[in-house]
């Protein structure tokens, strides 16, 4: 059997539902004829004759009977399902799922989306920390977040959020009675406490004063896995960690944590959100990157 058209089970619902070809066709849009065409070839799909017609009235066989009789809540879920997608098309509702590393999502999408949940009630977000490069259409994810222009070519990216910045901290106890490094190859000398990556690189530090750039591999007994658990260690005393600026500024200002070669520390581009691009989005989706670019980096969550 050829594959059936919608179309034409959504037109013989109507001639029945209406009563005749003529009301049918005034209440779709189309000709008599068209209607007329579009069901015989639904019957000629089917083998079975749907309607009986006469020139005053126009009736359903057996057949077309029980067709129609099982048509009918199947074409209102039809409806419902896609006015659901209207719904989502107009009115901010419905999941956004963002994939970010975590200092991403603790600096600068949390106090985001708190803010945008606050204005739009009606939309779930979920944000998922994870440092690995994923394919985020594959693992069903709206956007995505990673550290300057890291994207696909067929990706959209949005500035979020403003310029970072890496800085070198310690605790007093563990530099008491130790000379503070000067320049960046003095680390090596100190116990420097590592992050691995997921896919098991070591993550290096990277340093800029006046032109000179520079890159060092850190040594030291201690490898981890999380800026979180890297700020911890060096509050107790580890060694010299290596985190994003919005990490240690509490604690630097509290004098738990002393920094080290800010000289050498150089701003570096911004977080980046990114989506597929695709010309038809969500209402969700539309509001928030709306609200990306209206929401004030520097105010108070």
């Amino acid at each position: 059997m050829r594959p059936l058209r919608l179309d034409s089970l959504d037109a013989f619902a109507s001639i029945v539902r209406c009563g005749g070809f003529r009301a049918a066709a005034a209440e779709r849009g189309v000709s008599s004829a068209a209607l007329s065409q579009s069901i015989g070839a639904l019957e000629g799909t089917l083998g079975l004759r749907l309607l009986n017609r006469t020139t005053r009235s126009v009736a359903p066989t057996e057949a077309g009977a029980r067709l129609y009789e099982r048509l009918v809540p199947t074409l209102r879920d039809i409806r419902l399902a896609i006015e659901d997608l209207d719904r989502l098309r107009e009115t901010p509702t419905g999941t956004l799922r963002i994939n970010a590393p975590g200092p991403a999502v603790d600096h600068v999408l949390c106090p985001l989306v708190f803010d945008f949940m606050r204005r739009f009630p009606e939309v779930k977000v979920e944000l998922i920390s994870d440092a690995a490069i994923i394919d985020i259409v594959q693992q069903g994810f709206d956007a995505g977040v990673r550290f300057g222009r890291q994207l696909e070519q067929d990706m959209i990216a949005v500035p979020l959020g403003p310029a970072l910045r890496y800085t070198i901290v310690a605790s007093p106890n563990y530099l008491r009675g130790r000379a503070a490094p000067v320049t960046p190859p003095d680390l090596m000398g100190f116990d420097c406490i590592r992050r691995r990556f997921p896919g098991g690189a070591i993550v290096s530090w990277q340093f800029e004063k006046n032109g000179e750039r520079l890159e060092i591999a850190p040594e030291g007994r201690l490898t981890l896995s999380s800026a979180h658990q890297e700020l911890q260690a060096a509050l107790t005393g580890q060694g010299i960690a290596h985190v994003f600026e919005d990490y240690a500024k509490r604690h630097l200002d509290e004098g738990r944590l002393v920094e080290l070669l800010p000289d050498w520390s150089p701003e570096l581009p911004s977080w980046f959100l990114y989506y597929p691009n695709r010309r038809h989005q969500s209402a969700a989706m539309s509001v928030f990157l709306q609200h990306i670019r209206d929401f004030k980096w520097n105010a108070e969550p």
